[in-house]
């Protein structure tokens, strides 16, 4: 297999997380009644929609073909939280709990793909390495929203 077909592969299951990511944030801000936490998912999505797109500007640069959607696995991902939410007693750490779950997925992944760098141009492990980074940030952040969301239930 080519470095040029690789990176598509590696790309497009970056691509497909990110869009993955972005549906999952936007559901979360349509369930939870917190308006603070509405505007950072939301914010979170739109992150989620840069990372696919400089994903996508790379895909053209290696004169590959970008998928332009999510996976069967996150729709079945946010249908479990919306289930979960509306069997909690606080919606707002169930969700947060399921983005966890999904942030720490998508960072193994960014891990894997980094793993075979050397097969990447670096433009595309530098732009990796920098989302990579942002969601581990985000993963902290989220971390302790859940647990202001466990306090306030308290």
């Amino acid at each position: 297999m080519s470095n040029t077909v690789k990176t598509e592969n590696y790309l497009n299951n970056l691509i497909e997380k990110s869009y993955d990511a972005q549906h999952g944030y936007e559901n979360a801000a349509e369930v939870v009644d917190n308006v603070q936490l509405k505007k950072w998912f939301i914010s979170q999505a739109q992150r989620r929609t840069e990372y696919a797109g400089a994903l996508i500007n790379e895909m053209n640069n290696v004169n590959g073909e970008a998928h332009l959607s999510g996976s069967f696995t996150g729709d079945m991902h946010r249908s479990w939280t919306n289930l979960k939410a509306a069997l909690s007693s606080n919606k707002e750490e169930t969700i947060l709990e399921e983005c966890l779950r999904g942030e720490k997925a998508t960072i193994e992944e960014y891990e894997n793909v980094l793993e075979n760098k050397g097969e990447l141009p670096p433009t595309i492990v530098s732009i990796l390495q920098a989302q990579k980074d942002e969601v581990q940030s985000t993963v902290n952040t989220v971390k302790r929203l859940e647990d202001i969301a466990d306090d306030l239930d308290r």
